[in-house]
């Protein structure tokens, strides 16, 4: 098995500073859908109002009048909503350059729980304690730690078991720490691919208004991106999201 080699230039971001981030995602997209959304709606207007003032001509003289007099007042409207929609899609791009900045910090759910109370009087000690246990005695309290919820307590653990051959491991840490912090890591997994497709939609959304067409390749791959969110099926409702469950993670990367 190939040992994973540190990635060294991530940017620290808590699972409360990723959400934010996403909130402020959202928030943009939304403001471009609205604004791509008037547009639209104006171009709209002005074909219905060419239609019913040229309704007297012959159907094929009509359409290429119309079609000619709507390019042209598509042109005008790029020209002039180009440095919002630009603000909008530069915005996406910057949120995303941040967040994904710090995904190598989230790779797992045992990666998570390694940071928990590093440093801490609590997790020394326990490390101390169980530095003599024998498998039955690590895999008991595994248990504890599970049924109690005590994220030190799992931390400690899987960084006593990773010292040992993975024929004498008693419990597995992956297994542990999706009990423990499962929930939290699934949350800002989700939350990183959310915004990772957001900026992709940015992008094809103004592209599509330039164009006055879809990209049928990239209509593919965000339909792709919004299935792999839901497979992981992390909760985002972002309204009643929790605080970082990992508050000592931030004090020792500060």
């Amino acid at each position: 098995m190939a040992q994973r080699k540190a990635t060294l230039g991530s940017h620290w971001m808590s699972v409360t500073d990723v959400l934010g981030r996403l909130q402020q995602a959202r928030d943009n997209r939304q403001a471009q859908q609205r604004l791509l959304t008037s547009l639209d709606q104006r171009l709209g207007q002005r074909r219905t109002e060419l239609e019913r003032s040229l309704a007297d001509l012959p159907q094929h003289e009509r359409t290429n009048i119309i079609n000619r007099t709507v390019s042209g007042t598509r042109g005008e409207l790029k020209r002039s909503s180009a440095d919002t929609r630009t603000a909008h899609v530069r915005q996406a791009g910057k949120i995303h350059s941040e967040v994904v900045g710090a995904k190598a910090l989230y790779g797992s759910s045992v990666q998570m729980l390694a940071r928990h109370g590093l440093g801490s009087e609590r997790r020394s000690r326990i490390l101390e304690q169980i530095a003599d246990s024998g498998p039955a005695e690590l895999a008991g309290l595994a248990e504890l730690a599970a049924a109690t919820r005590d994220i030190e307590l799992g931390a400690a653990l899987c960084s006593k078991v990773a010292k040992l051959l993975p024929s004498e491991r008693p419990f597995n840490a992956h297994d542990l720490a999706d009990v423990l912090i499962g929930e939290e890591h699934r949350k800002v997994t989700g939350a990183i691919m959310e915004i990772e497709r957001l900026v992709e939609e940015a992008l094809h959304e103004d592209s599509a208004f330039e164009r006055n067409g879809r990209s049928p390749v990239r209509t593919l791959e965000i339909a792709k991106m919004k299935e792999a969110e839901a497979e992981l099926g992390a909760d985002l409702s972002l309204a009643e999201a929790d605080a970082d469950l990992d508050p000592d993670t931030e004090q020792a990367a500060a």
